[in-house]
């Protein structure tokens, strides 16, 4: 997948050069409000590889890379106010807070800085937002596992990093999700931090007070986390809907293999940073971008899951990277 979509980058970059020659002395930065977990490895490393490569053949001057070491809306606003005095002409940006950041972005809008916000997006209205339904990936979890478990049950959350608008997105449609399907019921709730090390402590600590659990409802960086404390419990294993990391797809597949373990995996793709970057390098040759974009999330059904897992690399996690051409069909698609 990485060489197809590196080969499809070259020819989309040698294809559009006239229409990118405007941006060649142009500086991108991304700001970036966690790195504590496989998806935001993946996603900088989708960035470096594309954005890279767009400074190397001259489509931009600059498009580097900055994460703040806390998730925490005033250390990631001191960042974008940063990078306003160093003269970027554009900031991508994954927000810490959907609002907390509106007075750094505004500020950078007012410097005539274009502002794209992506996954976790921003509301001020100067800037441009690429969103995933991050309401309906939780609604679809309960949506499986109801047509699994007609007779229903009780339900585990795992829930992401505490305060982030895509926690409490996700975390939303899970629970339209039990509303509409009220044969099941959440019997406990934790909070993961879409980290497999910090979800296996925390499933680990809260599944003593349990009832039988039938279902596991995650946020992506969890799933591995959450079998192995069920397994170091002896808890009968549930279905647990994964998160498109290498390790969940690789414990799937043994599953699969041993017991035929049936279950789904869901995530918004790491490389929507390549969108966003492109996006923000369109914006900036001067091509009319509506100000809200959408990407479809990745799902991986088990019919999936051989190609996902051999298309995945070790540690890293399912993947769609956009090229410009790609970009510029999104950015079509939304103006029709």
């Amino acid at each position: 997948m990485k060489t197809a979509t590196c080969l499809a980058l070259t020819i989309a970059l040698v294809t559009g050069a006239a229409a990118s020659a405007d941006t060649s002395d142009k500086r991108i930065a991304l700001s970036n409000n966690y790195a504590g977990n496989s998806w935001r490895q993946a996603m900088l490393e989708s960035w470096e590889a594309t954005a890279g490569q767009a400074v190397s053949d001259g489509v931009v001057a600059a498009a580097d890379a900055f994460t703040t070491a806390e998730n925490q809306a005033t250390e990631q606003a001191a960042q974008i106010q940063n990078m306003i005095l160093q003269g970027y002409d554009a900031i991508v940006l994954n927000a810490a807070s959907p609002t907390a950041l509106n007075g750094a972005v505004m500020e950078a809008c007012d410097a005539g800085i274009v502002v794209v916000s992506f996954d976790g997006i921003v509301e001020e209205p100067c800037a441009w937002r690429i969103a995933v339904d991050f309401e309906q990936m939780g609604s679809d979890q309960i949506d499986y596992l109801a047509g699994r478990l007609p007779d229903g049950g009780d339900l585990l959350e795992i829930r992401g990093l505490a305060g982030v608008f895509v926690d409490d997105a996700i975390s939303r449609g899970i629970h339209d999700g039990v509303a509409a399907n009220p044969q099941f019921s959440v019997a406990g709730s934790v909070n993961g931090d879409w980290a497999q090390d910090v979800a296996q402590r925390a499933v680990a600590g809260i599944l003593p007070s349990l009832p039988e659990i039938v279902g596991v409802a995650t946020q992506g960086g969890d799933g591995y986390g959450a079998a192995q404390a069920f397994e170091a419990a002896g808890r009968d294993m549930p279905i647990i809907v994964l998160g498109n990391r290498q390790d969940e797809l690789q414990w799937w597949a043994e599953q699969r293999d041993a017991n035929g373990y049936e279950t789904m995996s869901v995530s918004i793709a790491p490389g929507v940073s390549t969108l966003a970057f492109w996006v923000a390098q369109q914006v900036l040759d001067g091509a009319e971008v509506p100000k809200d974009l959408t990407v479809p999330f990745l799902r991986i059904d088990q019919a999936d899951l051989d190609q996902a897992l051999e298309t995945t690399p070790e540690g890293g996690v399912a993947n769609t990277e956009y090229d410009l051409e790609a970009a510029q069909q999104v950015i079509s698609d939304a103006s029709s």
